[in-house]
């Protein structure tokens, strides 16, 4: 009966994460492979893009996300510009900037519209609190 119990309480947690959608935005690779591999492993939706103006356009195209990894560092559009250019369109999406980078590069990210930064790639306990706060917020 405990381990029902567990069960359940996994299955509403994945249920509950299932409702929170997320896109993953950066030029490498690697990194979009292992935070999509963590969020599905956590039960959110997500799609991924490799610049800052494709993570615009999908945004032009209607569709919203609850979070939004963003990198700072990409071709075409930066982390940076595509941050301010989403906050100017009215986006409120939670965006994590997720780079690796100097402190005063981290303040420029955070001045322009990012809600937290974290160094990448994302650990499964990191992405787990940014999730927990999400929740929270919805």
């Amino acid at each position: 009966m405990g381990n029902q119990e567990k069960g359940k309480g996994l299955m509403e947690s994945q249920n509950s994460a299932d409702k929170l959608t997320a896109l993953v935005v950066d030029d490498d690779k690697l990194v979009r492979m292992i935070h999509q591999g963590l969020l599905k492993r956590a039960g959110v939706k997500n799609e991924a893009v490799k610049n800052g103006k494709e993570a615009v356009d999908i945004h032009y195209s209607g569709q919203r996300f609850d979070i939004i990894l963003m990198d700072k560092e990409m071709p075409i559009m930066t982390g940076i510009e595509a941050t301010k250019k989403l906050r100017s369109m009215g986006i409120l999406s939670k965006i994590i900037g997720v780079s690796s980078c100097t402190e005063a590069k981290k303040q420029e990210f955070l001045k322009a519209g990012i809600d937290d930064y974290q160094v990448k790639p994302l650990t499964i306990g990191v992405l787990n609190s940014i999730l927990e706060v999400v929740k929270a917020r919805k």
